[in-house]
């Protein structure tokens, strides 16, 4: 058992006489594997385990700016003579170049949901709440004061709780998109902010082109970007919190 240590986008070698049918578990920060196919592997965060067998990965990587720490068990790289692993620079075509006989098994080293990803779904559905009920409340302010919601096709007017339903689907996808980029970005906050930004501004479409009056238009893209004003900053100021922690 011995102690892996990477520095911010530092990158380790792996090789097969040492690594071969190494298991490994991040106690700290984030490292990505590279695998010899030329393939970018999972990123795996801290509690997370990996299983290498063959090995058809040809390094592990610090994919952030914090230190991040692997400890390792290498039962192959053991002998009679030593019972520390030998470090070997890397040679190019010294082990396979696929993955086809190779194994990665990549999870939460205690088997249970990671409480980082729990942490930010629980501020996801009170950030989601918030943003129905803002919404709901700002729809009602726009009736109160004449905007009518009134979309010409079929003649149907959007009623109160339909604001709160788009709302609150739209919200929880944004909720899954940052958990996913949590668990596989490297910056998940500023690709978060980028990926919302943009799914806003496509989302304002069909009410530009509703073919509704200036009023109901204005007030819908209101909407949309009072949803997204409360969203996006709780969300990606959570990643955040939470990348530096777990890279801590």
């Amino acid at each position: 058992m011995w102690t892996l240590t990477l520095r911010g986008g530092a990158r380790a070698a792996v090789v097969t006489a040492e690594w071969y049918d190494a298991f490994g578990v991040v106690t700290s920060g984030r490292v990505q594997l590279e695998l010899r196919d030329g393939e970018p592997g999972p990123v795996l965060g801290r509690d997370a385990g990996f299983w290498l067998r063959g090995t058809g990965v040809r390094a592990l990587r610090n994919p952030g700016r914090r230190t991040a720490r692997v400890r390792v068990f290498t039962p192959g790289a053991v002998t009679d003579q030593s019972t520390h692993p030998v470090r070997q620079p890397l040679h190019e075509g010294d082990d396979v170049n696929s993955t086809k006989d190779t194994e990665i098994v990549a999870g939460h080293a205690s088997g249970q949901p990671s409480r980082t990803h729990l942490g930010l779904a629980g501020t996801g559905v009170l950030a989601t709440l918030a943003a129905m009920v803002t919404t709901t409340l700002a729809a009602a302010l726009a009736r109160a004061v004449g905007v009518d919601f009134e979309i010409p096709d079929g003649g149907e007017t959007i009623p109160l709780a339909g604001f709160a339903v788009v709302t609150g689907f739209f919200s929880v996808v944004g909720v899954v998109i940052a958990a996913a980029l949590l668990r596989w970005s490297a910056r998940p906050a500023d690709r978060f902010v980028w990926t919302a930004v943009a799914l806003t501004v496509l989302s304002l479409v069909p009410a530009l082109i509703s073919g509704a009056n200036a009023a109901t238009i204005a007030a819908l893209v209101g909407l949309h970007l009072v949803a997204a004003a409360v969203m996006i900053p709780v969300l990606a100021r959570n990643l955040r919190t939470r990348t530096d922690s777990r890279a801590g």
